[in-house]
């Protein structure tokens, strides 16, 4: 797995991924001091959380197809550098509006890194480790989140928020000169695939399928709505739950930013062996076929982690509270790396990258949607209980769906 320049690909593609969260979970934990300074709501603060979203989402999309027609690592290159000069830009900010436009740009930044990081698995490595790669490198966002809290909430409370948000800008840029310098798009051929002719690409590929036909295939779409709740549940701690911390709990903005690296935590444990475990349970169950260990590792975690973020609203204690938020954190990026997995099953490497795209733009129209809809809950009933059950809510309802819907593609002759 880390042989011949792999291992490379894995540090890099992990750190791209601790970068991309360190960067967006920023602004929750400045949120407190943003909202004071910039005198906003909480329905116009769950806006600016979601105008991200309106970004990302689109660029999930176009940057999946850039990576399949331009290569993965132009494609990451170029956003990299979008995505940390937007995010440096809030510094600019001086009201509502200009907040928005920011984090929309911002998000149309960092909208291709998923669907090429999976692009570049897709190229490196062989099928029956993708999905342990894809949890591995994936596995560094939650690091990032984690990082996230005491970093921007020390540099904020020291030298005021807008100076924290030029440090993380720098980060970006010298990871994208790093980037271009040491990572190939494709490894070069052994021996042993020189003397086949084949790549682990080509040895993969039946043949050139119509992107379009993924479409309409209710495995696409029904993967795509689990990972919509997985999205509606992790932006809603992403954006939230500090304020959560702060407003619902009466904890101080020091204690929020390091009480918050404890989820972070459970989640970037949870993500790192997500892929290892269904790896493990293809293996096991190899005569059920590769989805059925894919399947039954979603439905099942994605399940728990709904029982557990529906019932933290519920929960008197703080300590519960959180407790129940991690493991659902946990039991939620146990899944992290499947919606990526079942892309690589079924579809043909050519499109891997656009669909895989296409699915995380409909998975992150939760983030459009979830962060406002919370603002609003908050601003009119005073509570965030019922927010917490709208959460688990979805989870639950999407994890029934895979059991009946995501089925093997049946490819066009």
């Amino acid at each position: 797995m880390f042989s011949n320049g792999r291992g490379m690909v894995i540090v890099f593609l992990f750190l791209a991924g601790v970068i991309n969260y360190l960067d967006r979970s920023a602004l929750s934990i400045a949120a407190p001091f943003i909202q004071d300074d910039l005198s906003l709501t909480a329905t116009q603060m769950g806006i600016i959380f979601s105008s991200f979203s309106v970004g990302y989402a689109i660029f999930n999309f176009l940057g999946g197809m850039a990576s399949d027609k331009w290569g993965a690592k132009l494609t990451l290159f170029v956003a990299m550098i979008v995505w940390s000069l937007f995010s440096g830009a809030l510094v600019l900010a001086v009201g509502f509006a200009s907040m928005i436009v920011i984090r929309i740009l911002f998000g149309m930044g960092e909208g291709p890194l998923s669907a090429t990081i999976n692009k570049m698995v897709n190229n490196w490595f062989p099928a029956n480790q993708r999905a342990s790669v894809v949890g591995l490198t994936n596995s560094g966002t939650p690091l990032g989140g984690a990082i996230a809290g005491p970093i921007v909430g020390f540099i904020a409370i020291s030298y005021g928020w807008r100076v924290s948000f030029i440090a993380i800008m720098v980060i970006g840029l010298i990871w994208a000169i790093c980037w271009w310098k040491f990572v190939k798009e494709k490894p070069a051929e052994s021996k042993e695939q020189k003397h086949t002719g084949k790549s682990y690409v080509a040895a993969t590929s039946e043949g050139k399928v119509k992107f379009t036909f993924y479409l309409k295939q209710k495995t696409v779409l029904f993967t795509a709505l689990a990972f919509f709740s997985y999205n509606y549940i992790l932006f809603f701690f992403l954006t939230w739950f500090p304020s959560y911390l702060v407003d619902a709990r009466g904890l101080s903005v020091e204690n929020m930013s390091i009480i918050t690296v404890i989820p972070w935590i459970f989640g970037f444990i949870g993500l790192a062996l997500g892929g290892f475990v269904s790896d493990f349970f293809s293996k096991k169950f190899a005569q059920k076929g590769v989805l059925f260990s894919r399947k039954l590792v979603l439905v099942t975690c994605l399940f728990l982690s709904a029982v557990c973020i529906g019932f933290a609203g519920l929960v008197s204690t703080t300590v519960s509270a959180v407790t129940l938020v991690a493991l659902s954190v946990f039991f939620l990026y146990l899944t992290g790396a499947i919606y990526w997995a079942i892309v690589n099953d079924v579809v043909d490497p050519g499109n891997v990258g656009s669909v895989g795209g296409f699915m995380h733009f409909l998975a992150n129209t939760a983030g459009i949607i979830g962060p406002t809809l919370t603002g609003y809950i908050v601003d009119t009933s005073g509570t965030y209980t019922v927010a917490f059950l709208l959460a688990g809510g979805l989870a639950i309802v999407a994890s029934l769906a895979v059991i009946r819907f995501v089925r093997p593609i049946v490819k066009p002759a």
